[in-house]
């Protein structure tokens, strides 16, 4: 079966080919390599290049072109060169595999690497054992859309990150898969992008890693099994919609870290089987409503450097501890959510507890402070301990409570 090429590439390559040439490479055309070919081309042209497997050091792309794989061409770095630069504004590259670029820990090696550009796609393309997989420094207006990255290095060091983004602004990364790299996407100083549609899973350390970046909004993404989860920190203005965060577990793993986050909103996300779903610390003015906690160790933890937070309309379903904090200043609102551990009751049938509920034990505020006692949890002591604080509440913080919980899970 023949691939056929979306509508949006067809029509860009209809507008390059209508203003510009076409040149084909290949073993047996007249240009062999893509070098020539980048050497023969002008501003605006395609090139074609066919299968086969291509050696070249570091191709330098410095021409506003097209680069467009047919059935797949391979560019081997042979673990010890960068595969692609990219130092030209508007261009394409589509439908290679790239695979083993240089590792270093001196030089940021990647099979993709694009140099103060703007308008550069890079669509369709696999990326196999690259240190970096696409690598974009102060660029504004790119897209990465549609590639897999994979990567099979054991320690952070011998591994750079899937799609890493360094300073930029309107990036666009959509519907790429990722695995295997320290992690799986970064942002540092980078405004008004997205991250969209993409599935990062087993990454050494990170699923996504985001920071110093403001205005941003990521959505509809698995986050699933990564070393630490994702870290969010030091930003403001993020929306964080309709993503999954799955089975992130361990000592200092999160479903997400949110750390020094501000004015940002959180919906519609699932945290299931997390060390925690949460973990927040000096987050301020942040809206999380239509989130499903669920089966996690801690569905949220909330330091007491945290202010101003909204939690309304959640579900809280088969966490071992659905709250811990680490103090009992509670400057944050948790109303209207849905709690399974509530045992309160619903007198004027509203659908809403007669009660409030406290979300934190006195076990988990024990726990937090003498991790070792965790030995003694489902005892009958600890038992007894938590129904005796509901009763006179002595060691929680008393004003941490819903005081409108909801008699029912919602519908997400």
């Amino acid at each position: 079966m023949k691939k056929i090429i979306p509508i949006s590439l067809f029509f860009l390559f209809c507008h390059y080919l209508a203003s510009g040439s076409g040149l084909r490479v290949g073993k047996q055309q007249m240009l062999k390599t893509i070098t020539e070919g980048l050497f023969r081309a002008k501003d605006k042209d395609t090139i074609w290049v066919e299968k086969g497997i291509y050696n070249e050091q570091n191709l330098t792309i410095n021409k506003q072109v097209v680069l467009i794989g047919i059935g797949r061409p391979v560019l081997d770095g042979e673990h010890k060169f960068q595969n692609v630069s990219v130092k030209a504004d508007n261009v394409t590259i589509y439908g290679f595999e790239i695979r083993n670029s240089g590792i270093s820990s001196i030089v940021d090696f990647a099979g993709i690497k694009i140099y103060d550009s703007h308008h550069v796609t890079i669509v369709n393309n696999i990326l196999v054992d690259c240190f970096f997989g696409i690598y974009l420094q102060n660029c504004t207006n790119c897209i990465i859309r549609n590639n897999t990255m994979t990567a099979h290095q054991l320690q952070e060091q011998q591994s750079g990150n899937g799609v890493h983004c360094w300073k930029g602004d309107s990036i666009q990364v959509i519907g790429n898969k990722i695995s295997g790299h320290r992690d799986g996407i970064y942002f540092e100083f980078v405004t008004n992008s997205i991250i969209w549609r993409n599935i990062s899973v087993k990454n050494i350390r990170y699923g996504l890693h985001f920071m110093f970046s403001n205005s941003d909004t990521y959505a509809a993404n698995i986050f699933e099994n990564n070393g630490a989860g994702v870290s969010v920190m030091f930003s403001n203005k993020v929306k964080m919609f309709h993503n999954y965060f799955i089975e992130n577990w361990g000592d200092g793993s999160y479903g997400i870290l949110l750390k020094e986050i501000s004015d940002s909103y959180i919906d519609g996300n699932y945290f299931e089987r997390n060390t925690s779903g949460i973990f927040m610390e000096g987050v301020s003015r942040v809206k999380m409503c239509n989130n499903n906690f669920k089966e996690n160790g801690w569905g949220l933890k909330i330091q007491s450097s945290c202010m101003d937070i909204a939690l309304t309309n959640n579900n809280f379903l088969g966490n071992t501890f659905d709250v811990g904090t680490s103090g009992s200043l509670v400057l944050n609102t948790f109303d209207n959510n849905y709690w399974d551990k509530y045992e309160g009751y619903d007198l004027d049938k509203n659908k809403i507890g007669d009660v409030p509920y406290r979300p934190v034990s006195m076990f988990s505020m024990v726990v937090e402070k003498n991790p070792p006692a965790m030995m003694l949890f489902r005892s009958l002591i600890t038992t007894l301990l938590d129904r005796s604080e509901r009763v006179i509440p002595s060691l929680t913080p008393e004003s941490l409570k819903d005081n409108y919980p909801l008699m029912k899970p919602i519908k997400l």
